[in-house]
């Protein structure tokens, strides 16, 4: 009996270790922002994307890695969106995707507020620095699961990975959004909600 209370008061001090959360891709979808010919912001999205994210809030530490589909761009549009993936600008038959893995996190007390991690794109990987706003954990109310989210932003050039189609008409820097949520890995729900 000793041995067992023993055991009961030693799991109440052993530290919390990172837990492992699986992005959602049905409501992680990533939009970037351009400005066409200096009159107006155009935006695209790719609708296909996997991940996992590691977070260990009490140590200060995490991990993401993350995947686009380069064949989902959605320009809302059949024609823009096969341009888009053509030679000029994606390619997406040579680089079917873009990754990013992070180095690690910033934190202000137990929240990440940003991360430093590579991009790759069209074969060439680049330092980003991520900026994690309004990032938050709980349940989700339609499936009792838990659920981390944040909304992710940076800006890149594209012709630091070799992009360079219509510069500067088409601008070089690029705006990009990520709305993130992701559910624990151990309770990913079969149905995601909507």
């Amino acid at each position: 009996m000793k041995r067992i209370l023993g055991l009961l008061c030693l799991s109440i001090f052993v530290p919390v270790h990172a837990e492992t959360f699986i992005i959602d891709a049905k409501h992680t979808l990533p939009i970037f922002e351009i400005n066409h010919l200096g009159l107006s912001t155009q935006r695209g999205r790719f609708n296909e994307t996997q991940g996992t994210i590691e977070l260990d809030q009490k140590a200060k530490k995490g991990q993401v890695k993350f995947k686009i589909v380069t064949n989902s761009i959605d320009m809302g549009q059949p024609e823009w969106d096969a341009h888009m993936k053509s030679p000029d600008f994606f390619n997406t038959s040579q680089y079917p995707e873009v990754t990013f893995e992070s180095t690690h996190f910033i934190f202000e007390g137990e929240v990440p507020v940003a991360a430093e991690g590579t991009l790759s794109l069209l074969g060439k990987s680049r330092p980003v620095h991520l900026s994690i706003q309004g990032f938050t954990c709980g349940e989700n109310p339609i499936v009792k699961k838990p659920v981390c989210a944040a909304n992710i932003e940076t800006q890149i050039k594209r012709s630091d990975y070799g992009m360079t189609k219509y510069l500067p008409g088409i601008s070089d820097e690029v705006h990009i959004l990520v709305p993130v949520e992701a559910f624990r890995q151990d309770v990913i729900p079969q149905t995601a909600p909507e």
